[in-house]
Protein backbone atom coordinates (compact mmCIF):
# COMPACT_ATOMS: atom_id res chain seq x y z
CA UNK A 1 0.00 0.00 0.00
CA UNK A 2 1.28 3.24 -1.24
CA UNK A 3 1.71 6.11 1.64
CA UNK A 4 0.76 9.55 0.45
CA UNK A 5 2.15 12.68 1.51
CA UNK A 6 -1.06 12.85 3.91
CA UNK A 7 -0.88 10.17 5.68
CA UNK A 8 -1.36 10.44 9.22
CA UNK A 9 0.65 7.70 11.26
CA UNK A 10 3.29 9.28 12.96
CA UNK A 11 7.35 8.44 11.61
CA UNK A 12 8.00 6.40 14.84
CA UNK A 13 4.56 4.09 14.57
CA UNK A 14 5.50 3.64 11.06
CA UNK A 15 9.19 2.84 11.98
CA UNK A 16 7.51 0.46 14.03
CA UNK A 17 5.31 -1.09 11.92
CA UNK A 18 8.10 -1.27 9.41
CA UNK A 19 10.02 -3.17 12.05
CA UNK A 20 6.96 -5.15 12.94
CA UNK A 21 6.72 -6.45 9.27
CA UNK A 22 10.30 -7.46 9.24
CA UNK A 23 10.35 -9.52 12.25
CA UNK A 24 6.97 -11.09 11.69
CA UNK A 25 7.92 -12.64 8.46
CA UNK A 26 11.16 -13.60 10.65
CA UNK A 27 9.46 -15.40 13.02
CA UNK A 28 6.17 -17.08 10.70
CA UNK A 29 9.08 -17.89 8.33
CA UNK A 30 11.92 -18.87 10.87
CA UNK A 31 14.61 -17.08 8.86
CA UNK A 32 17.58 -14.85 10.42
CA UNK A 33 16.12 -11.37 11.14
CA UNK A 34 18.88 -9.86 8.87
CA UNK A 35 18.21 -12.16 6.06
CA UNK A 36 14.72 -10.93 5.94
CA UNK A 37 15.46 -7.44 6.58
CA UNK A 38 18.48 -7.51 3.53
CA UNK A 39 15.56 -8.83 1.15
CA UNK A 40 13.10 -6.20 2.45
CA UNK A 41 15.48 -2.96 2.10
CA UNK A 42 16.42 -4.54 -1.61
CA UNK A 43 12.93 -4.45 -2.20
CA UNK A 44 12.21 -0.87 -1.15
CA UNK A 45 12.00 1.60 -3.50
CA UNK A 46 13.79 5.53 -3.15
CA UNK A 47 13.39 7.74 -2.10
CA UNK A 48 13.09 5.52 1.27
CA UNK A 49 11.21 7.37 3.95
CA UNK A 50 13.08 9.22 6.92
CA UNK A 51 11.75 6.98 9.62
CA UNK A 52 14.00 3.93 7.96
CA UNK A 53 16.75 4.61 10.31
CA UNK A 54 14.48 3.80 13.27
CA UNK A 55 12.36 0.91 11.80
CA UNK A 56 15.77 -0.68 11.08
CA UNK A 57 17.40 -0.03 14.60
CA UNK A 58 14.40 -1.49 16.03
CA UNK A 59 14.25 -4.95 13.82
CA UNK A 60 18.44 -5.27 14.48
CA UNK A 61 18.02 -3.89 18.54
CA UNK A 62 15.45 -6.88 18.90
CA UNK A 63 17.49 -9.33 17.27
CA UNK A 64 20.36 -8.60 18.98
CA UNK A 65 18.57 -8.86 22.73
CA UNK A 66 16.38 -11.26 21.39
CA UNK A 67 17.33 -13.72 24.17
CA UNK A 68 16.79 -11.00 26.94
CA UNK A 69 13.82 -9.30 25.32
CA UNK A 70 11.75 -12.95 25.30
CA UNK A 71 13.06 -14.32 28.72
CA UNK A 72 11.19 -10.53 30.10
CA UNK A 73 8.64 -11.09 28.03
CA UNK A 74 8.12 -14.84 29.67
CA UNK A 75 8.65 -13.44 32.90
CA UNK A 76 5.79 -11.00 33.18
CA UNK A 77 3.49 -12.95 30.86
CA UNK A 78 1.27 -14.39 33.28
CA UNK A 79 -0.28 -17.79 32.15
CA UNK A 80 1.14 -17.26 28.41
CA UNK A 81 4.38 -18.66 26.77
CA UNK A 82 5.79 -16.65 23.63
CA UNK A 83 5.06 -19.97 21.85
CA UNK A 84 1.65 -19.19 22.36
CA UNK A 85 1.49 -15.77 22.05
CA UNK A 86 -0.03 -14.34 17.92
CA UNK A 87 2.84 -14.01 15.80
CA UNK A 88 1.54 -9.99 15.67
CA UNK A 89 1.26 -10.13 19.61
CA UNK A 90 4.80 -11.63 20.27
CA UNK A 91 6.69 -9.11 18.14
CA UNK A 92 4.88 -6.30 18.90
CA UNK A 93 5.89 -7.19 22.33
CA UNK A 94 9.40 -8.06 21.88
CA UNK A 95 9.89 -4.02 19.73
CA UNK A 96 7.92 -2.65 22.89
CA UNK A 97 10.49 -3.88 25.41
CA UNK A 98 13.16 -3.30 23.42
CA UNK A 99 12.16 0.46 23.66
CA UNK A 100 11.31 -0.18 27.17
CA UNK A 101 14.87 -1.75 28.15
CA UNK A 102 17.37 -0.66 25.74
CA UNK A 103 16.20 2.82 24.28
CA UNK A 104 16.19 5.31 27.16
CA UNK A 105 15.40 8.44 24.62
CA UNK A 106 11.67 6.75 24.46
CA UNK A 107 9.37 7.20 27.22
CA UNK A 108 7.59 4.27 28.38
CA UNK A 109 4.28 5.08 27.84
CA UNK A 110 5.18 6.28 24.56
CA UNK A 111 6.43 2.48 23.64
CA UNK A 112 3.04 0.93 25.64
CA UNK A 113 0.91 2.86 23.70
CA UNK A 114 2.53 2.52 20.40
CA UNK A 115 2.41 -1.18 20.74
CA UNK A 116 -1.21 -1.20 21.68
CA UNK A 117 -2.23 1.22 18.98
CA UNK A 118 -0.56 -1.52 16.30
CA UNK A 119 -2.44 -3.96 17.96
CA UNK A 120 -6.11 -2.11 17.26
CA UNK A 121 -4.94 -2.23 14.03
CA UNK A 122 -3.16 -5.34 13.14
CA UNK A 123 -4.21 -7.93 15.95
CA UNK A 124 -7.23 -9.39 17.47
CA UNK A 125 -9.34 -7.97 19.99
CA UNK A 126 -8.09 -8.89 22.88
CA UNK A 127 -4.63 -7.75 21.98
CA UNK A 128 -4.32 -4.18 22.80
CA UNK A 129 -5.31 -5.16 26.26
CA UNK A 130 -2.60 -7.64 26.78
CA UNK A 131 -0.29 -6.00 25.53
CA UNK A 132 -1.08 -2.90 27.85
CA UNK A 133 -1.29 -4.96 30.99
CA UNK A 134 2.07 -7.17 29.40
CA UNK A 135 4.01 -4.08 28.69
CA UNK A 136 3.06 -2.46 31.99
CA UNK A 137 4.37 -4.99 34.29
CA UNK A 138 7.69 -4.63 32.61
CA UNK A 139 7.79 -0.96 32.28
CA UNK A 140 7.20 -1.08 35.98
CA UNK A 141 9.45 -3.82 37.13
CA UNK A 142 11.80 -5.02 34.59
CA UNK A 143 15.45 -3.84 34.77
CA UNK A 144 16.98 -1.39 32.53
CA UNK A 145 19.88 -2.38 30.32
Amino acid sequence: MAEGPKSQMPARRKARKRALDVLYEADLRDLPVRTVLAAYLERMESPRPEHLPYAISLAEGVNEHLDTIDETIATFAEGWTIDRMPVVDRNLARIAVYELLFVPEIDDPVAITEAVELAKELSTDDSPRFLNGLLGRIADYAPRH
